[in-house]
């Protein structure tokens, strides 16, 4: 078990390191950040001095070097907007980030998992075929679209719901939450429901289709025939073996919501990194995206490894894989 995590430690590592390499050229091969931080009436001798002030005037090669030597040490760079430290700026954003994923990925699970167990085990029944039905609808339709009609129906014609913002927060453990307040739970549902979606849809067909695939095993059979309650069997023996590639799907995917609600962060005006990261690319802020893919880059290895350990406690077969005889 040890030297298996020392393994993926090692790969996150390496994963890392490359990941710092194609980061730091894709960034500085996009535009001039020159270009946008001066004004078109500057002259040269101005022009030069803030290129030589963000150290753009030196080859790309001892840039990086530079970069990677600051990225060792915690320092990913100064934000050309905030002019403060860019890893501060992505730290600031990240819990309304996070707060948003959390939830969306809650809700995925507690729509998609019971959904997705009722329609394996009464595959032809009429809510059955709805359920999977209306699951092709959350696949299909555009994140952005069902965002503004979620605003336009409970928003603006119901009036149930703010349609943007944060809304008032609260703090604990020294940092502010939503969630924690009546005014910023409202301004949390859309949103999060809106990011939902997909992996609540999702979530239901991989466990219907687990479901379906578990239960004409013998082992469930076996149960049956001792006897043992429908509720246990279902729980127990079906639910267990279902859940590696549940659990997968639910790590991974809540690594992308993470990385991709810039979408509805945008449409909601949640103030987190994805909406942080569309306003410093429009102003190419160097420092806040390279901090932004490499803190995305990071969550996916974490999630990862935590993923591989889940595996562990589902699946003892897991764990013994890779060890020698004793």
């Amino acid at each position: 078990m040890t030297a298996a995590v020392v393994r993926r430690l090692l790969q996150a590592v390496m994963v890392m390191f490359a990941m710092t390499v194609i980061v730091f050229i894709a960034i500085n091969v996009i535009g001039d950040p020159v270009d946008i931080l001066i004004s078109p009436d500057a002259d040269q001798i101005e022009r030069a001095r803030v290129v030589q002030a963000l150290g753009l005037d030196l080859p790309l090669w001892q840039q990086y070097l530079r970069f990677l030597w600051a990225a060792l040490h915690g320092d990913l760079g100064e934000s050309y907007v905030y002019n403060e430290p860019a890893i501060r700026v992505i730290l600031q954003r990240l819990p309304a980030t996070l707060e948003l994923a959390v939830s969306a990925i809650l809700i995925a699970i507690v729509v998609g998992v019971p959904l997705g167990l009722y329609a394996g085990l009464r595959p032809d029944g009429i809510l059955s075929r709805v359920i999977m039905t209306v699951s092709i609808l959350g696949f299909s339709l555009p994140t952005f679209w069902v965002g503004l009609v979620l605003i336009m129906f409970f928003g603006v014609q119901l009036g149930w719901l703010p349609s943007g913002g944060r809304g008032q927060t609260a703090e604990l453990f020294g940092v502010q939450w939503a969630f924690l307040t009546k005014d910023g739970l409202a301004h949390l549902i859309l949103p999060a429901v809106n990011l939902a979606l997909f992996d609540a849809c999702l979530i239901l067909r991989l466990t219907r289709a687990g479901v379906a695939e578990v239960l004409p095993l013998d082992f469930v059979k076996f149960a049956r025939a001792k006897g043992l309650r429908e509720t246990r069997v279902i729980g127990v023996h079906v639910s267990k073996n279902i859940m590696i590639p549940v659990v997968t799907i639910i790590g991974l995917e809540f690594g992308s919501i993470v990385a991709f609600s810039v979408v509805t962060e945008s449409v909601f005006s949640w103030p987190g990194m994805g909406k942080l990261i569309i306003d410093s690319i429009n102003v190419l802020d160097r420092p806040i995206i390279t901090s932004y893919l490499m803190a995305i880059v990071a969550f996916f290895v974490i999630i990862n490894l935590v993923v591989d350990l889940t595996y562990t406690v589902l699946d003892p077969r897991v764990r013994l894989q890779g060890e020698g005889p004793t």
